[in-house]
């Protein structure tokens, strides 16, 4: 497939997520994007259950994969080239956790098989979310050039690491997790946007 096209994969997850979210909210009815996990769209006995991975988690999944894929093809650096791994295993486990439903309300103490395996897919996606943006925060500078990158980097894994407590505290609450865990997600979406963009212009520049 052509790079520039991979490349592009970056640049369309972010929206393809807020889209396919969408989409399957409307379609559970009385679903809360404040309340609920996105996991919720396609948990055990969900309305959506069928179809919301195939709307989310399957197509999100092949553009992780098919960008890190990119990212691992346009850099020399090992360093690099592991960042690119940790997409793709993002896109793997976008991949799993959609495969897996989780149980109803997506409790992380069930005991069910199909729950632990939501529960596996969720921790690669949440691992390396962080580790990704935190390798760049150091490969920016030699990379790229651009120290602000850099910090965007670092502040990327320091407000999803802030976010953690008050997702577990909304957990046992059992008030405004959905609102927690979009947050959680929108911060490292958002700096896949801007890295993307960066890759395009690199390619375009040699920068």
């Amino acid at each position: 497939m052509n790079s520039k096209v991979l490349n592009l994969f970056g640049l369309i997850a972010p929206f393809w997520l807020l889209l396919g979210v969408t989409i399957a909210g409307a379609m559970y009815p009385g679903y809360s994007h404040y309340q609920q996990a996105m996991s919720e769209l396609h948990a055990l006995g969900s309305p959506v259950a069928f179809i919301s991975p195939f709307i989310n988690n399957y197509p999100l999944g092949l553009l992780f994969i098919g960008f890190g894929f990119f990212v691992f093809s346009s850099f020399k650096s090992i360093a690099v080239k592991i960042s690119a791994v940790m997409i793709i295993l993002h896109g793997i486990g976008s991949i799993i956790a959609g495969f897996f439903p989780c149980d109803v309300g997506c409790h992380p103490e069930s005991d069910s098989f199909n729950q632990a395996m939501h529960g596996v897919g969720a921790v690669i996606m949440t691992l390396t979310f962080l580790l990704v943006p935190a390798m760049w925060a150091y490969l920016a500078g030699s990379e790229f050039k651009l120290r602000w990158f850099a910090w965007l980097s670092l502040f990327c894994v320091l407000a999803q690491i802030a976010l953690m407590p008050l997702m577990g505290q909304a957990l046992e609450s059992g008030e405004g997790f959905g609102l927690y865990q979009r947050i959680a997600y929108a911060i490292p979406m958002s700096w896949l946007l801007v890295f993307s963009s960066l890759l395009l212009r690199h390619k375009k520049t040699g920068l």
